[in-house]
């Protein structure tokens, strides 16, 4: 198993805490063995086996249960008299209404509560309303790149980071040794969250177009992207639709983690704008699996690989707009900024590419830290505050919690 302590770390944070713990994440991301990590550590500890009691809803036990009556069922007859019961629920949104079974488990003074799902609408609907205040989300994401590093011990960076874009971000693709079996992988992982996952739970009927907006959406990484431009694309190309129509897909996408979205942030204003966001993929292998050898540039591919690194370290980013300039990302802390520009390199052109990319962050006057990251493999380097630090270490480098 590849160890993934950032969300180890969390769990035991929170162990015993008078919360639900909800993982959220995309399909295969590892939300499973990240529990089954977590279960042998409480096993470990001196927890009885019969204390610690799962079902994974997709499973063989949890196939015929469908209803929350059935659920909670199913974890009562279970429950033991003494010492704290821990409950771990997989796929959970799989069943109806099973914010009533979790909400009866939690209100039990000896049970602690474990869920995941492969769908954000999980903690927008019924069990946010009825369990406000009283669970914390935990993010999951594809192994970040020093995690996929951990698992081909003895390889250098840079012939690891172009694996990591077109291999697979996901765990178990890591193990796979043919590229056609990592693109049959993939293919598996796509038609489920596709077909299951977006289809199935908002009834979209029209699944062609599903496929080309994720399309789109893949070709156009980092790319200012709004529904009225994909929309018009579509149409100009004889796929006609409208607007509305592509806003409810697009949050399809979103729910199912297949894609991120960045808002834009005005630094002068104070204010978050609604055009001029930017998508960003989850992993990077799937776009080369639903487009094929179509080349994308080299910097925008590392500028998702920023993207989600700053997710997983900060929860909140954003694209900075400031006048009429542009900063990469603003990755927000409490309510404090941190700014990244993101270049592939800024070498050669008698430093004007360099001057170019760190023009927006001067133009910043707060005193928050500021950093522009290139695969250029040179000296750590400070430009009047900015620190400029080569990606691959930057991304080896220690999480923030």
């Amino acid at each position: 198993m590849i160890q993934r302590p950032f969300y180890l770390d969390q769990l035991r944070r929170w162990r015993e805490k008078d919360v639900i713990k909800v993982l959220t994440g995309i399909r295969r991301c590892g939300k499973s063995t990240l529990l089954s990590m977590f279960r042998k550590e409480l096993r470990q500890s001196g927890v009885p086996e019969e204390n610690i009691i799962s079902l994974n809803l997709e499973g063989i036990e949890g196939i015929d249960i469908t209803e929350s009556r059935q659920l909670l069922q199913y974890f009562v007859e279970r429950l033991q008299p003494h010492g704290m019961n821990y409950i771990f629920i997989d796929e959970v949104q799989q069943v109806e209404h099973f914010e009533k079974a979790v909400d009866a488990l939690y209100v039990q003074e000896n049970c602690d509560v474990y869920v995941t799902g492969s769908n954000s609408q999980l903690l927008s609907g019924e069990l946010a309303t009825l369990l406000s205040g009283r669970y914390v989300e935990i993010r999951m994401h594809p192994l970040s790149f020093s995690e996929f590093v951990s698992a081909h011990p003895g390889t250098n960076l840079e012939r690891l980071y172009p694996q990591y874009l077109t291999v697979s971000s996901f765990p178990y693709a890591s193990t796979l040794r043919s590229v056609k079996d990592v693109r049959q992988y993939l293919s598996g992982i796509y038609d489920t969250v596709i077909l299951k996952d977006i289809v199935g739970r908002r009834k979209l009927v029209n699944q062609a177009l599903l496929k080309k907006i994720t399309r789109f959406l893949f070709d156009n990484i980092g790319n200012p992207c709004s529904a009225k431009k994909i929309a018009d694309t579509l149409t100009s190309m004889g796929s006609k639709t409208t607007i509305p129509t592509v806003e409810n897909y697009l949050g399809a996408l979103q729910d199912a983690f297949l894609f991120y979205r960045a808002d834009r942030y005005d630094l002068k204003g104070k204010e978050y704008l609604k055009t001029g966001g930017k998508y960003y993929a989850v992993d990077l292998g799937l776009r080369q699996m639903v487009l094929g050898s179509k080349p994308m540039d080299a910097g925008h591919m590392l500028e998702n690989v920023i993207y989600l690194e700053l997710l997983r370290r900060y929860g909140e980013v954003y694209v900075g707009k400031i006048g009429t300039a542009e900063i990469d990302f603003v990755a927000m802390r409490n309510g404090e900024p941190n700014y990244y520009q993101v270049a592939y390199t800024v070498i050669g052109d008698d430093d004007r590419t360099l001057r170019r990319e760190l023009s927006p962050l001067q133009a910043v006057k707060d005193y928050y830290p500021r950093y522009l990251l290139t695969m250029d493999l040179v000296p750590h380097a400070s430009h009047e505050g900015i620190q400029q630090e080569y990606v691959l270490d930057w991304l080896m480098g220690a999480q923030v919690q």
